[in-house]
């Protein structure tokens, strides 16, 4: 095929379920490419001498070769290829924010679609599942070295994984009382089916990890009760748990009031929440977007999501901007709550106010200022925020691990040693709230280097 015949190929499109099969459950809305459709959208890829698709993937996947096995039906060995970078491609294809990422530096999408790097990639692991393949290097004998991972979300299993498939006895230690840390209980079935989570998980348990859930360390259990027990090196993935605030009066108190990473850690895992039928969600990332969708499918019958940027601005992926407005919920940009309305401590509206961009910040970005006097109420029986995380380090007096001023550890940016020498931290409590690829990646950067520390080498 000559390349103006690849030019030619429209980027193909994954099944997805229509709007009126998906609000009354939680099954995956896209159901990805079938092996045809894969097949075409992979001779879109132009096979380029310097590809910067590998350089926006923030762990450096070889998409271009993976892409050429696939077209040569190579499936199996363009997952290996996968592997030899990601340790969670089933994962990463599905929440990944390509556009911004791989598929945002594709050449392709300068002037058209860019090539669909994440749905190919999410072929290859499901072909992998749906075929019972092993998803698993061969695991190494066992040294007889422990290693403790506290938090069991993209960066803790890769670390547990890179590992365990050195030698080292790996066990993860989770607060929450399922596996996958805010896999789990951040992200909804929908978009991230709860059998991917547990393949992981089965894939750590056949090289011998253990996984105990329900176990905070700090408080059921100290890092140097850890070291005691003779674990030689500690892996800190705890994530971005906490949720920012919106900074309005009332907020703490005011029943309807809640934050959008603890209702979906709520609804998730297993608990009903009913607080009225009107719901008000703030925020424009995937966090946002995701409570909205959650609250539609819990049976709240109007659901809005006010930001105060435009949508061009919005940090959330835009085919779940496109799936929530499908699904019938509201979007009201430029406008953010200034004042919570309440009758006897029961959320009754939000007042809000209009914004205007105004002018760039540091970032580039155009800082929003309110329009005076263009006050509006919104009734509301719930209001939701998902304005962003932040970080809460491990409280443990026993072991005092340096942090900064935001709540991140302070690690070697290379080895991402924390200035405990034993203990090494990566992910969300390094980096903010970031990328579940970026975990990943800060996730093998610390494996590789809590190895040469346990054979003496840094």
């Amino acid at each position: 095929m000559n390349i103006r015949e690849q030019l030619a190929i429209p980027r193909q499109l994954p099944r997805e379920l229509n709007p009126d099969e998906r609000l009354d459950n939680f099954d995956e809305v896209s159901k990805g490419f079938d092996e045809p459709t894969a097949l075409i959208e992979a001779q879109r890829c132009l096979q380029c001498r310097k590809p910067l698709c590998v350089m926006g993937c923030p762990i450096g996947n070889d998409i271009p070769r993976f892409i050429e096995l696939l077209r040569e039906r190579k499936f199996e060995q363009a997952y290996w290829t996968i592997r030899e970078t990601s340790s969670m491609p089933s994962i990463c294809s599905r929440v990944c924010p390509h556009e911004f990422q791989c598929e945002g530096a594709c050449i392709r999408g300068k002037k058209d679609a860019p090539v669909a790097i994440g749905l190919l990639e999410r072929f290859l692991a499901d072909w992998m599942i749906i075929n019972g393949k092993n998803l698993s290097p061969k695991c190494a004998p066992k040294n007889g070295v422990k290693v403790a991972v506290i938090g069991s979300g993209p960066a803790g299993i890769t670390v547990a994984h890179a590992l365990s498939h050195k030698g080292y006895s790996c066990t993860v230690f989770e607060s929450l009382p399922v596996f996958g840390g805010m896999l789990s209980v951040g992200i909804p079935n929908y978009r991230l089916p709860r059998n991917i989570i547990g393949a992981e998980l089965y894939a750590l348990q056949q090289c011998g990890v253990n996984v105990k859930t329900g176990i905070t360390v700090g408080q059921d259990l100290t890092l140097s009760e850890l070291r005691d027990q003779g674990y030689a090196s500690v892996f800190l993935g705890i994530g971005a748990y906490e949720s920012r605030r919106l900074g309005l009066a009332g907020e703490t108190e005011t029943q309807g009031v809640m934050s959008g990473v603890d209702y979906l850690g709520q609804v998730l895992t297993g608990r009903e929440i009913a607080l009225g039928d009107k719901v008000v969600v703030v925020g424009g990332g995937n966090v946002a977007i995701d409570v909205a969708r959650v609250a539609l499918r819990s049976g709240w019958k109007e659901v809005s999501i006010l930001y105060r940027r435009t949508r061009e601005e919005m940090p959330a992926s835009a085919m779940e901007v496109h799936h929530v407005e499908e699904e019938g919920v509201a979007l009201t940009f430029l406008a953010a709550p200034t004042r919570i309305l309440a009758t006897d401590g029961r959320l009754t509206g939000v007042e809000c106010i209009r914004m205007q961009p105004g002018e760039p910040d540091a970032s580039g970005r155009r800082a929003p200022t309110p329009i005076e006097g263009s006050q509006f109420i919104i009734e509301a029986d719930a209001l939701i925020a998902a304005v962003g995380q932040k970080v809460i380090p491990v409280h443990d007096e026993t072991v005092p691990v340096a942090i900064t001023p935001r709540g991140t550890y302070v690690v070697d940016p290379v080895t991402l040693q924390t200035s405990v020498e034993w203990i090494f931290a990566g992910g969300d409590t390094v980096l903010g709230p970031q990328t579940v690829a970026k975990a990943v990646c800060q996730g093998l950067d610390a494996a590789e280097s809590m190895h040469r520390y346990m054979q003496g080498l840094i």
